[in-house]
């Protein structure tokens, strides 16, 4: 199965005391980058998580959002603090002292100020929690390989589409070559031997340039490697896995043929297919830069 490094998946999970939603999403990348934002009280179960994410992750950015919402009256505590209560006395007494105050500082005055009580959410996690957290990421995950299967297949029929067209311009140039060939062997003759009449020279050499030129501009290899590596990429295609690195190899080794075809040609027929062949494989390799 070939998947798509563009994929996203959701899960959620609800009881009375808390609310666990995990969405992961991704685009693609050259390497495996994941990050993940959660609460931060969760950053004890990231290496963790990190482990189970490489079940669903080969290749790809991928970011993973976490969000907790806990309804258990016992997650808030009271916090007392000493040191600004102590502030608020010392100034009190200042003031008091400074300008002849008679009033006593009340416990429920002083608990009034800012900052001198406040409610916090408790710190510590229950270490079970973390099966609850599998649970939704590995359901996460298993929706989010499979939207990247659905889009993997959808790239995977426009790839053998597009290498269907690229057989078809490879057979077509291969059709045309030996007419090239011959063609440019008769104009080349029938030059030479204007030249020839025209003066000193040495028939046979010239003969034997023709054939060794003619060679040259023989793109007979550069044909079957095409071929050749079309049908590899087919046979990778179905056989699936993460295969975009290989393929990436491939469509440069592609490109290369196909610049090396322009090059020796000299027909505008041939210039014209090799052309419209090089627009086709770059199109192949912007679609396989988005599989995993």
């Amino acid at each position: 199965m070939i998947r798509s490094m563009t994929g996203f998946g959701r899960s959620e999970y609800v009881d009375a005391d808390k609310k666990i939603g995990i969405e992961i999403k991704s685009v693609n990348h050259r390497y495996s980058d994941i990050n993940i934002k959660m609460p931060r009280k969760f950053n004890q179960f990231e290496a963790s998580m990190r482990n189970v994410l490489k079940d669903y992750v080969i290749r790809g950015k991928v970011d993973v959002f976490v969000t907790y919402e806990d309804f258990a009256k016992s997650n808030l505590v009271v916090k007392y603090n000493k040191e600004i209560a102590s502030e608020y006395i010392n100034y009190l007494e200042e003031m008091k002292n400074e300008f002849a105050l008679t009033e006593e500082f009340k416990p429920t005055v002083i608990a009034d100020f800012p900052e001198v009580f406040t409610l916090e959410e408790k710190s510590e996690i229950d270490s079970s929690l973390y099966e609850t957290i599998e649970k939704v990421l590995r359901e996460a995950g298993e929706k989010f390989c499979e939207a990247r299967a659905v889009e993997g297949e959808n790239l995977k029929t426009d790839l053998l589409g597009k290498l269907d067209e690229m057989n078809q311009m490879v057979s077509e140039i291969e059709r045309m070559e030996p007419e090239i060939i011959s063609a440019y062997k008769e104009k080349l003759c029938s030059k030479l031997k204007e030249l020839i009449e025209a003066g000193t020279v040495d028939e046979q050499r010239i003969a034997a340039e023709v054939v060794i030129y003619a060679d040259k501009i023989c793109v007979d290899e550069e044909i079957v490697r095409l071929k050749s590596h079309i049908d590899g990429t087919r046979k990778i295609l179905t056989e699936g896995g993460s295969v975009g690195r290989k393929l990436d190899f491939i469509v440069q080794e592609m490109n290369r043929e196909s610049n090396t075809i322009l090059s020796k040609s000299d027909a505008l027929s041939v210039t014209d297919i090799g052309i419209e062949l090089k627009t086709v494989i770059e199109k192949i390799r912007e679609q396989i830069q988005n599989i995993e």
